[in-house]
């Protein structure tokens, strides 16, 4: 099967296989028609005598001044070499192929009006993992990500540079290396390669398929640490959330109850004399359910920028460039920060069934440990759970709040949503690490319950554990302990799916 470009709709999970070699994408003569017609349209502009913003005048506040048509490349070269001011690390390898894969499909929609060999020198670069080093900061979301956008295509021109491993090269010897001739920009093509939202997307794309598999699993470590703390069941019958029947809430509820099918340790104590368990044990469905709403949303949302063309000026016609703000951000930048908040969440509420497990309560002794005192167990695992909540709760502060003026006002009104996406990825692999120190704690708890059993999937996921992590009997170090549970966690390892 192969993807076409520009025709068929993308996915997240499309994106990802393109990305990884699992998905072949391909252009079509009906998307090669589409860019070719587009193209020919940019050149009657540019040969033109009516001002055409970005094709035969300056940028931003120097939209008034016209360019001849022998000043054009230079124009275009010049858009690319004085934008590429980005700062900070370097972006992951694969969000600079998650956003060249978003460009081609953009282009090649046929409204960008670039040249089809342009399109084709940026498949290959995919195609070939020829990545850009591209810095993670200095985009404000609009004109869409101008910075790291130079930065990504820099190569096109000879200039900037490609990861090589774990090394970064300049450019030219890759170019060389592969004989790929320096391609000089015709009209509207920096335009074309740089407005737009890919370096927002990408980070929403990476952040949503990580996200999936979280959501996912805090339902299963919230399961254990119930299990663990023998906590109730009955939070999560089916005609209660009929009678309030939020989506998330619905699905988290169902998957609680099979998560438990067929537990002797859920039956052992149905008759018991206590009447309820704290929020964090019986408001999982209200709770991780608003963070599956949230990210539904994001989903929404995300598929359709990635299937949108956000480069400005947008060709109509022969005459027609209507010079818009499809390369605002602030669509995916407000969902995003409400997305960080969802992930948020996850992390601090399961950050509360850690503590109730230390208590001492029913059955299971202080800091679950039976050598109390001498031994501190469990205690401080938690101290760094807790540091990743308050770290996250402060990257939770929402950049598409805020708007700093550029181009000397003419961008008067900038979304941020560059910011937005890089918080939500690190508030996510904050998360990963606390749903890791609650499965270990839960893994602890299980061990005072037998011989009752549990669940299919919980048996597996202890097991799974166990496989890295000992129960804890005496004090030990216990840096390997999280490092190898964070480990199963990054790494998928631990299953969320009960069927």
């Amino acid at each position: 099967m192969t993807f076409k470009y520009g025709i068929e709709q993308l996915t997240v999970s499309k994106v990802i296989a393109i990305a990884n070699g699992s998905l072949q994408a391909e252009l079509t003569s009906q998307s090669i028609a589409a860019v070719q017609a587009c193209r020919k349209k940019v050149e009657k502009m540019a040969s033109g005598t009516a001002a055409v913003y970005g094709i035969n005048t300056g940028f931003g506040p120097l939209c008034d001044v016209q360019i001849t048509p022998a000043e054009t490349s230079t124009l275009q070269k010049n858009l690319l070499i004085t934008h590429a001011v980005g700062v900070g690390k370097n972006i992951d390898k694969q969000l600079s192929k998650i956003m060249m894969i978003c460009k081609v499909h953009a282009l090649c929609q046929g409204y960008s009006g670039v040249r089809l060999e342009l399109i084709e020198r940026i498949i290959y670069f995919i195609e070939h993992d020829l990545l850009p080093a591209v810095p993670e900061q200095g985009s404000v979301g609009a004109s869409g990500d101008l910075a790291p956008l130079s930065h990504l295509f820099l190569p096109i021109i000879g200039e900037g540079e490609f990861w090589v491993g774990t090394e970064i090269v300049p450019a030219k010897e890759i170019l060389a290396a592969h004989q790929l001739a320096i391609l000089p920009l015709a009209a509207k093509e920096g335009l074309g390669l740089i407005n737009g939202t890919q370096f927002i997307l990408a980070h929403s794309i990476t952040g949503l398929q990580k996200m999936e598999y979280l959501l996912d699993l805090a339902d299963v470590s919230g399961a254990m640490s119930i299990e663990g703390y023998k906590g109730s069941s009955s939070p999560f019958r089916e005609e209660l959330h009929r009678i309030r029947p939020f989506k998330g809430s619905i699905k988290v509820a169902e998957r609680m109850r099979n998560l438990f099918k067929d537990s002797q340790n859920i039956t052992s104590h149905e008759n018991c004399e206590r009447v309820q368990d704290p929020y964090s044990m019986r408001c999982i469905p209200q709770v991780h359910g608003a963070s599956r709403n949230a990210y539904s949303h994001l989903l929404e949302l995300a598929e359709i920028e990635m299937n949108s063309v956000t480069d400005n000026p947008i060709i109509l016609s022969d005459t027609e460039a209507i010079s818009g703000g499809n390369f605002h951000g602030q669509p995916l930048a407000m969902a995003l920060d409400y997305c960080s908040i969802a992930a948020s969440e996850l992390g601090n509420i399961a950050d509360r069934r850690c503590y109730l497990l230390l208590e001492g309560k029913y059955g299971l002794p202080r800091l679950l440990t039976k050598s109390g005192g001498l031994n501190s167990g469990f205690m401080i695992p938690q101290y760094t759970t807790a540091a990743l909540v308050t770290e996250n709760k402060s990257l939770c502060f929402p950049p598409s709040a805020d708007s700093i003026p550029t181009s000397l006002g003419q961008e008067d009104h900038v979304s941020m949503g560059s910011i937005s996406g890089r918080q939500f990825n690190q508030i996510l692999g904050n998360l990963e690490k606390i749903l890791a120190i609650e499965l270990l704690y839960a893994a602890q708890a299980l061990e005072f319950r037998r011989p009752n059993t549990f669940s299919k999937i919980i048996e597996k996921n202890y097991s799974t554990i166990r496989e890295k992590v000992d129960k804890l009997e005496e004090d030990r170090l216990l840096k390997d302990d999280i490092k190898n549970m964070i480990l199963l966690v990054e790494n998928k390892k631990i299953s969320v799916k009960y069927n």
